[in-house]
């Protein structure tokens, strides 16, 4: 029996970016960046879902219950045996939309932390239970269709995802790894935008058999780096199996991730781009800081959400 939330349940929830990839692990390896977006969400004891958005996106997207918050706060509440007479949602936008840094991945995982805060705030009355953190990977990754930006978001840090199953019974996991603390994030955001859709259309059926065992070596390499050894950051972040098939589309990320690593930098396309991560223990010089058509951010690699619920 769904269980209905009381009126005047308050959450507000902080969510990072997050970059997908990180050169050879696509689609598996994920990193948090601290760059957020802000939600605030309150139950109404009058139906209908209000959303108002300051910020990136705010002249682009719905204000009902179509907007992707709303849509995962709903999933989140009814993953909780709950449901609310209505919603106000309040977002205030500070990740690039269309940019590579999972501006989608970040609005899913709001909602659905959104989703377990009002679940928690409500235990007491309600024995409701606020959502664990399979829970979250699982449920945004149904959202996105594949576990690396949303579960970087939930967890923070560097993750490690994989994926079982198909169809209805896909199941994904996740696992945060214990980053070297001497590496430090640095992201160009471009000033255009890209599709993810049209970018990932770009990537071949099939591979040649070298170029996967060379990322599959690379990968592991990456964990090692990631984890143990930065010095390594350079090799393990090379790939052979999405950036060059996306060169045609990213011709200045490209160009950008080529000048970078040239000097020694481990530079790679954000997820489908056309922002560019780098990932360093040394100062970026500012010939290469000062780049036309990007904004260079040196981020923290976050710790993941925050959540502060008034009951």
């Amino acid at each position: 029996m769904t269980k209905l939330l009381p009126p005047g349940l308050r959450v507000a929830v902080r969510v990072p970016a997050s970059s997908a990839n990180l050169g050879p692990g696509f689609d598996c390896l994920g990193l948090a960046l601290g760059i957020y977006d802000d939600v605030t969400v309150t139950t109404l004891d009058r139906p209908g879902v209000q959303v108002s958005v300051t910020g990136e996106g705010a002249e682009s997207v719905p204000l009902d219950h179509t907007h992707l918050v709303a849509r995962a706060i709903e999933r989140g509440l009814a993953r909780g045996g709950a449901a609310a007479v209505g919603l106000e949602v309040a977002c205030v936008n500070a990740i690039p939309h269309s940019r590579g840094v999972g501006s989608s991945a970040s609005a899913v995982v709001s909602g659905l932390v959104a989703a377990s805060g009002l679940l928690g705030a409500a235990a007491e009355t309600l024995g409701a239970q606020p959502l664990s953190d399979g829970e979250l990977v699982q449920l945004s990754a149904e959202f996105e269709g594949h576990p690396d930006n949303a579960a970087a978001s939930v967890l923070g840090g560097a993750v490690v995802t994989w994926t079982e199953g198909s169809g209805d019974d896909t199941r994904y996991s996740a696992r945060r790894l214990a980053i070297d603390p001497r590496i430090r994030a640095t992201a160009f955001i471009s000033h255009a935008e890209s599709s993810t859709s049209q970018t990932r259309g770009l990537l071949p059926d099939t591979v040649p058999r070298r170029d996967a065992v060379f990322n599959l070596s690379r990968t592991a390499l990456a964990v090692h780096a990631l984890t143990r050894e930065p010095e390594l950051l350079l090799d393990a972040t090379e790939d052979r199996l999405h950036q060059e098939y996306r060169a045609q589309a990213l011709a200045s990320s490209t160009e950008l991730v080529a000048d970078l690593r040239a000097a020694g930098f481990a530079a790679t396309i954000s997820g489908a781009g056309p922002t560019v991560l780098v990932l360093h223990t040394a100062d970026i010089p500012a010939g290469l800081a000062d780049r036309d058509g990007f904004t260079m951010v040196e981020t923290a690699i976050s710790d993941g959400p925050t959540v502060v619920a008034d009951r």
